[in-house]
């Protein structure tokens, strides 16, 4: 069962949220919009979820028509399960009626069968009894998702679901959640701002700009091959700068990339993943780069570079595995690799 938006668009007082918006998650699969913030990714999520009256388009599930100008399928008779991230849970309920409570109508034990389930799916078997405000914000998270998927959903919305998490649990909650959505076999649609956790939770990744679909694919295909400056700047911390094409490169404050496809005198815009920046220990004092600071991440090493040249400009970020016997305060030449740079016309 799938869920398809065809051809969707929103407003709000005049103002255009959503335009011409094209998208269909699959059957079993988790995509995600990501964007910055009013890019549209939480209005479609709110017009798939029939909390907002389609204005043009359409969007159905399963084949089904859920919603079309002058036609809106109530939220209750959509068969979503949706999570958001305040989790809303009844404070007044343990966690076993708090995940039963869509589950009004079944035999007694089939409920507690279903409930011991979807605890365990989580990781909270055994947290029946338990109320909400005894949970950490990680567990009632867990308990928003279980009581999503109880009623055997045919989709799952998620909006922002771990925002409001611990950052030190966020890891181990996407990893949670993502296996207890494949298990389940559910169309699942997720908004979140984190680049991050989109790779980390997410099937595809649909890239919203301007309440448009800038590119949608596999992550893989997102961090190798961006259709965008936008797409290019969310994966791989990295930076963007303005330059001029001339010759068959692009001349920025921080040096010439190769641009060959572009006319002499053309604006572009260059983005520049911080392990694309290759740095060699200067040979003399025409270089115009000087180690700033350098900071230790773990796996590598994060060294800041300031320019001689145009003092003022941001720090260029550079990320090596090695340190190679830099020291701040030297000056370094610096080389771009192609795999993580790319262009794009301004």
């Amino acid at each position: 069962m799938s869920l398809a938006f065809r051809n969707v668009g929103h407003s709000y007082s005049g103002h255009r949220v959503l335009s011409g918006v094209s998208l269909e998650a699959r059957p079993g699969e988790i995509l995600c919009l990501l964007g910055p913030s009013g890019s549209g990714k939480t209005t479609l999520l709110r017009l798939a979820a029939g909390l907002e009256a389609l204005q043009e388009g359409s969007i159905d599930l399963g084949g089904a028509r859920l919603a079309a100008p002058g036609r809106d399928v109530p939220p209750e008779r959509r068969s979503f399960g949706m999570v958001f991230q305040d989790h809303a849970l009844f404070p007044h309920l343990t966690v076993a009626e708090n995940i039963a409570f869509g589950l009004a109508g079944k035999p007694r034990e089939e409920i507690r069968s279903i409930v011991v389930d979807r605890l365990a799916s989580v990781g909270l078997a055994g947290f029946e009894s338990r109320y909400p405000h005894t949970l950490s914000g990680g567990q009632q998270q867990r308990v928003a998702l279980a009581r999503a998927l109880a009623p055997s959903p045919a989709a799952v919305l998620l909006d922002e679901p771990f925002a409001s998490v611990d950052i030190t649990l966020r890891r181990s909650l996407r990893e949670e959640a993502r296996r207890a959505l494949k298990e389940a076999g559910v169309v699942t649609l997720v908004v979140t701002h984190d680049p991050v956790e989109a790779m980390e939770i997410a099937d595809r990744i649909a890239v919203m700009e301007g309440g448009r679909i800038a590119q949608c694919a596999i992550p893989e295909e997102l961090y190798a091959n961006p259709a965008s400056a936008l797409v290019a700047s969310l994966f791989g911390e990295a930076q963007r700068f303005p330059a001029v094409i001339d010759q068959g490169a692009a001349m920025t404050a921080y040096g010439p990339v190769p641009a060959e496809s572009f006319e002499e005198g053309a604006l572009v815009e260059v983005i520049v993943r911080p392990e694309a920046v290759t740095l060699d220990l200067a040979e003399g004092k025409n270089d115009a780069f000087r180690i700033g600071d350098i900071r230790f991440l773990g796996r590598d090493w994060l060294i800041l570079l300031a320019s001689e040249t145009f003092p003022a400009l941001e720090p260029l970020r550079a990320r090596v595995s090695e340190r190679d016997g830099f020291k701040v305060g030297e000056l370094v030449s610096v080389r771009f690799d192609p795999g993580g740079t790319f262009i794009f016309a301004a």
